[in-house]
């Protein structure tokens, strides 16, 4: 099972009391930001980029503390930048278990092996070592050679030590679906929890524009490589999300679920849209027009995105807003992914087509993928 029984009834016990409570937004996971450094410079990342002033600030544990308990989500993602990078992230991690928070510390895992000694096994930390594929598709993706070994290194270590251990693997336009395939087989070998998948999402900062997924571009990646599933693979992810990202199951963008606090404050809308910030949660959630944000609104900086932190949250809503939900869930967890995918609908000219008749994606040359300019 790639997440504890007592994680997942957290979860549901606390999403069941929102509805319960009435509420139509919620916070269900924190991304919490504490500094914005990193020790990478990957081509479709857009958060380093940010002058060396700014660079150098980093969130104090109180303030951590602080956004946490204002927010109340059970689950705390800490991304970056390199999380590793802050000296007091130890003190902010053991901060977060003693609140019984479930956190997944987001790294590029160059600093993680030396790091482990800082930090105490528990069922209330996860590791999620970002991981983009097999080896030369990893390093490529993050210009550097000799990350993808250094990674492997500190999971294998991670795991001896009794730490829970995920990846995060973010594909870009030209992955090729049979060598990520190998690559899910060499992660479970490993013995992660479970793998975590997201398309790229248009970082309007990020030094590399071309090999963002569009939408179908996405629906047909996916289902290429999460064909014929194998059952030693196992995702870090509701059963909805991943048909969604096949096109075979509709969601709306839900992007109060994951809110974002960093250096700033609290980002509006998301993680991903930077378009100023609050200073209290609650501010955040009166001040954004959120009908003016996911894909049915029209925005063009929503057109394309797929990404987990915007739409997990939405499958997670709908596992528990309806039975035909709850339902549907269960179907997928019980007896897996239907072998036959709905058509695509055409988003340039409405046009609908079927496996059979879909566009062959163009050639690209092997293991075409971001290139740092």
């Amino acid at each position: 099972m790639s997440v504890p029984i007592s994680q997942m009834w957290t979860v549901a016990s606390y999403v069941l009391k929102q509805k319960l409570l009435g509420r139509k937004r919620y916070p269900l996971v924190l991304m919490l930001e504490p500094l914005f450094r990193c020790n990478l410079a990957c081509a479709g990342c857009g958060k380093i980029q940010f002058p060396v002033e700014i660079l150098r600030k980093q969130l104090t544990p109180e303030q951590c503390f602080n956004a946490v308990d204002e927010c109340g989500a059970p689950i705390v993602s800490i991304p970056g930048g390199e999380p590793l990078l802050h000296p007091q992230m130890p003190e902010i991690v053991e901060g977060l278990v003693k609140r019984k928070k479930y956190i997944y510390l987001c790294t590029n895992a160059l600093k993680l092996e030396k790091s482990l000694s800082q930090f105490t096994p528990s069922k209330y930390l996860t590791f999620s070592v970002h991981m983009d594929g097999p080896r030369e598709e990893h390093d490529h993706a993050v210009c550097r050679e000799g990350t993808y070994d250094i990674a492997v290194s500190a999971i294998k270590a991670a795991l001896k030590q009794g730490f829970r251990v995920t990846t995060n693997t973010t594909l870009f336009d030209g992955a090729e679906p049979e060598r990520i395939r190998g690559f899910f087989d060499e992660m479970m070998e490993l013995g992660v929890e479970g793998m975590m998948l997201s398309p790229g999402y248009s970082y309007e900062k990020a030094p590399d524009q071309d090999h963002f997924l569009k939408r179908n571009q996405t629906y047909r990646l996916f289902r290429e490589i999460l064909s014929a599933p194998k059952k030693a693979w196992q995702f870090n992810q509701s059963p909805l999300f991943v048909e969604f990202l096949k096109g075979n199951y509709d969601l709306e963008c839900t992007p109060w679920g994951n809110p974002t606090y960093n250096i700033f404050g609290w980002q509006k809308p998301c993680y991903l849209v930077d378009e100023g910030h609050t200073q209290t949660f609650a501010q955040l959630l009166e001040a954004v027009e959120w009908d003016n944000y996911g894909t049915q609104s029209g925005n063009p900086k929503c057109a394309n995105c797929m990404v987990h932190s915007g739409y997990e949250p939405s499958a997670v809503d709908a596992t528990f807003s309806s039975l035909c939900g709850l339902m549907e869930t269960a179907r997928l967890t019980l007896f897996g992914a239907p072998k036959k995918n709905r058509p695509i609908v055409d988003l340039d000219s409405d046009k609908r087509f079927d496996e059979a008749e879909s566009p062959q994606r163009p050639e690209r040359k092997p293991n075409e993928l971001p290139v740092l300019q």
